[in-house]
């Protein structure tokens, strides 16, 4: 990973074809200018697919802050150090992960610039070809008991790295060519593992999966669904 410093604060890059990223590459509006946005994902907020050059597909999201404090302050963070700022905490645990062979997207940079004692951020990712978030996954077709297996095996060697998902939930799961990604470490910590914060993890996700059901009744979730997860999950991990 290198960093360089900018007018605005600080640009880090792990993907040597961003070495000459600029400050105003993390704008969607850049991106528009060279007609150069292939798609969207709308949450909270619009997460934004966007076309290299070199005919990459990377995925440029701006960080928003959530809940009531967001409705007076939308997108600014006290600043305490550079490796304290959400986007160059989340390049690190991708980059270490993804050097380490974790299914994760491959990181490319981030942007944090500063006004005053706050600052505001971006990170750039590389989109997952062919990926489908779980609930779009399942709201078409079933995945099966094998594949619920595998998923809890997945979280399980997440989980005895010490990896922390800080909003682990079914949109944050993707699934491309049979294979599990997680995705937005926002907030995520390696950490020591204890089956404390594993269960409590595996706890919102459940959460989420009936969350996403009560709204999508045909989602292709069940109790069997969830204990196939869960036997993945103990043959490796047996909290």
């Amino acid at each position: 990973m290198q960093i360089k410093t900018t007018q605005q604060g600080y640009i880090a890059w792990c993907e040597p074809s961003a070495a000459t990223i600029t400050s105003q590459d993390f704008s969607v509006d850049v991106w528009q200018t060279k007609n150069a946005v292939v798609g969207q994902s709308k949450g909270r907020y619009t997460t934004w697919f966007v076309k290299t050059d070199s005919s990459q597909t990377w995925v440029l999201r701006h960080y928003w802050r959530g809940g009531l404090v967001g409705k007076f302050n939308r997108d600014s963070y006290l600043y305490t150090g550079l490796k304290q700022t959400r986007a160059m905490a989340e390049l690190v645990i991708l980059e270490t992960l993804y050097q380490e062979g974790f299914a994760v997207p491959r990181p490319i940079a981030a942007h944090v610039a500063r006004s005053g004692l706050w600052y505001n951020a971006d990170i750039i990712i590389e989109h997952v070809a062919g990926a489908k978030d779980l609930v779009a996954y399942l709201s078409q077709q079933p995945i099966d008991e094998q594949q619920w297996h595998a998923l809890g095996q997945a979280i399980a060697k997440f989980h005895l790295r010490g990896v922390y998902h800080a909003d682990l939930n079914a949109k944050n799961i993707l699934l491309a060519h049979d294979k599990f990604y997680l995705i937005d470490f926002d907030r995520g910590e390696l950490r020591q593992p204890n089956s404390s914060w594993q269960k409590a993890n595996l706890e919102r996700l459940l959460r989420s999966f009936n969350k996403e059901q009560s709204k999508l009744p045909d989602l292709a979730f069940s109790s069997q669904s969830w204990q196939q997860l869960l036997k993945g999950y103990r043959s490796l991990n047996p909290i």
